[in-house]
């Protein structure tokens, strides 16, 4: 028949009129307009005056804290609190005195009472490491609290990240458990001495 569509004549569809319009709008944006030199030269004067002591331009003023400090301490609330459960160096040196000590006294002791040698022995150093592990998660559990609570303190209508808050929750989480297992292996309710009878 002699009757064409509009793909045929060159009409364009909607989506297709919109790519093009489109494609203007970039080459229009694209383009590089330069200022003129009179605010370059207005900013270039502030900047001197700022140094001297003067007033500061109305952005700088209005910036306020940047949260690294806050970032900061959560990341090393939550360190802690790993630290508390896995264990650390101090721990470790802590018992391994300890256990030296028992040996010496184990040594130099004339009842072979085997509870006290236990004790001594083994008893002492698990106390210990649980001691720096209680250590290493109050102090994870302060850090944690007191990001968490510098916003009510910080500067009114900045609302803190939400990655500091949750990373600050968890060294929170992991104080609160590393101080429980502290406590539990500290007064022998988590994995006691065995029994010598």
């Amino acid at each position: 028949m002699g009757t064409k569509t509009a793909d045929e004549t060159g009409a364009a569809t909607g989506a297709e009129a919109t790519n093009d319009k489109e494609k203007v709008n970039v080459a229009k944006s694209d383009e590089v307009t330069e200022p003129e030199a009179g605010p370059a030269e207005d900013t270039a004067t502030d900047e001197i005056d700022d140094e001297d002591g003067e007033e500061l331009p109305e952005a700088a003023q209005q910036e306020g804290p940047t949260g690294v400090g806050q970032g900061a301490g959560a990341v090393v609330s939550a360190a802690l609190g790993l630290v508390s459960l896995t264990g650390s160096w101090v721990g470790t040196v802590a018992s391994a005195r300890q256990s030296l000590v028992g040996q010496l006294h184990a040594q130099t002791a004339t009842s072979s009472d085997v509870a006290k040698l236990l004790d001594e022995g083994y008893g002492d150093a698990w106390k210990a490491t649980a001691l720096w592990g209680g250590v290493f998660a109050l102090i994870a559990l302060i850090v944690g609290v007191a990001v968490l609570a510098r916003p009510a303190f910080g500067a009114p209508g900045k609302p803190q990240a939400g990655w500091i808050k949750s990373v600050a929750w968890g060294g929170v989480a992991l104080g609160v458990v590393g101080l429980l297992l502290a406590v539990l292996k500290y007064t022998d309710l988590l994995l006691s001495l065995p029994s010598t009878s």
